[in-house]
């Protein structure tokens, strides 16, 4: 697997003085061709809980899952829940294109504006997999009435016309586990002494990713980036005209 560009050429993107919209969706395109491949390539490939050590590494592994709900692999309710997120994501991405529309026209920073698309990119590629995946392919974690209950399938899926779901309701692929730490809890810890821990446990995917990098950076930085947009918002205007008091005010 490769990104479908290289870093430098993303630095680009944003180099010139104030930011275009074309380059802002050029770089939310790019992280959606790197989460739909990367998705697309693992699940047509393996079976679902297959592990592999990247690079040999332990704590650095791709073990392909899928969820029918939120980000990081979380679940929310049942059929009705997931529809409920799935429509939220979907309102979310209408509401994102307006808004990276208007940050891009008013000239905000640059910091904000790559936080706001990777929070963007992020929503769409997760939304690709619901609207689309139960369309396409002919195996995928789906819901089963019978049981109330999500079930999953055997075997390697492929594309296919008849698909394993109805639109909006495919199931989110996730890959990406670091189990950095693996231990237990001192036993003198009450309720949780003994038990097993692990850090880092979430099994996630790029969207995931782009998502909270986006909200993370945003949040550590929100001063600077909206102080830079208030400086540009209200420049101070310089004259060389001299200031004396003999000036008669009328």
């Amino acid at each position: 697997m490769f990104l479908p560009a290289h870093p430098e050429s993303l630095y680009l993107l944003f180099k010139t003085p104030e930011v275009k919209l074309r380059n802002v969706f050029l770089f939310v395109a790019i992280i959606i061709v790197a989460d739909q491949a990367l998705k697309i390539w693992i699940k047509t490939s393996y079976p679902t809980g297959e592990v592999l050590r990247v690079f040999g590494f332990s704590w650095f592994r791709l073990h392909f899952i899928e969820n029918p709900g939120m980000a990081w692999g979380w679940k929310f309710g049942n059929e009705t829940g997931k529809m409920i997120l799935t429509l939220f994501r979907f309102a979310a991405v209408i509401f994102g294109t307006w808004y990276l529309s208007k940050i891009v026209k008013q000239n905000h920073s640059k910091g904000f504006i790559i936080c706001a698309a990777l929070i963007y990119a992020g929503a769409l590629g997760n939304l690709l997999d619901s609207m689309f995946y139960g369309l396409i392919f002919d195996k995928g974690l789906h819901y089963d009435a019978s049981i109330n209950e999500y079930v999953s399938y055997s075997g390697v899926a492929a594309f296919s016309s008849s698909g394993y779901a109805s639109f909006l309701h495919g199931s989110v692929v996730d890959m990406f586990y670091f189990p950095i730490i693996k231990s237990h809890f001192p036993s003198w810890i009450p309720l949780i002494g003994g038990e097993d821990f692990e850090f880092f446990s979430p099994i996630f995917n790029i969207a995931d990713a782009s998502i909270s990098v986006g909200v993370i950076t945003l949040l550590i930085f929100q001063k600077r980036f909206f102080k830079k947009h208030q400086k540009i918002e209200h420049p101070v205007t310089e004259t060389n005209a001299e200031v004396s008091d003999k000036v008669q005010v009328s």
